[in-house]
């Protein structure tokens, strides 16, 4: 593949990201969180006890550890996550889903499973596939 068709195919993936967070953002919205706040979400849904360490989290949702925080303290005054902090090690604190966060997870969830499915409409269970096993080699 030469360079400007390397260069095309990364500008459709960020269009489709952009497509993604527009149509999965509006979803979502109609639940009181966004994208991002859904990702986090999930992952303390899916995390042993409910509970991950911040700089995991901020890996398992593709944001720095700055960033994280940037986004979860918001999150922990309305009362979806809780944090615990480390006196010693500010990276090594813990974030946990509480009841209420748990409650607008599975709330938003099927908001997330339909925009997610609209959004790959057109690509049959082969496609689907394809595309899956694409986006596991090169990320």
């Amino acid at each position: 593949m030469t360079a400007h068709r390397e260069g095309e195919l990364v500008e459709r993936i960020i269009n489709f990201q952009s497509k993604i967070q527009r149509r999965v953002g509006a979803a979502l919205s109609a639940h009181g969180i966004g994208l991002s706040e859904y990702l986090v979400l999930n992952q303390l849904h899916l995390a042993p006890n409910q509970m991950l360490r911040r700089t995991d989290l901020a890996e398992r949702v593709g944001m720095t550890p700055s960033g994280i925080t940037r986004l979860l303290n918001p999150m922990e005054k309305i009362g979806l996550i809780e944090k615990e902090q480390n006196p010693r090690d500010a990276r090594v604190s813990l974030v946990s889903l509480t009841e209420p966060g748990q409650r607008i997870f599975e709330e938003s969830r099927t908001s997330f499973e339909f925009a997610s499915a609209a959004l790959v409409e057109g690509l049959d269970r082969k496609q689907l596939g394809t595309l899956a096993d694409l986006l596991k080699i090169v990320s």
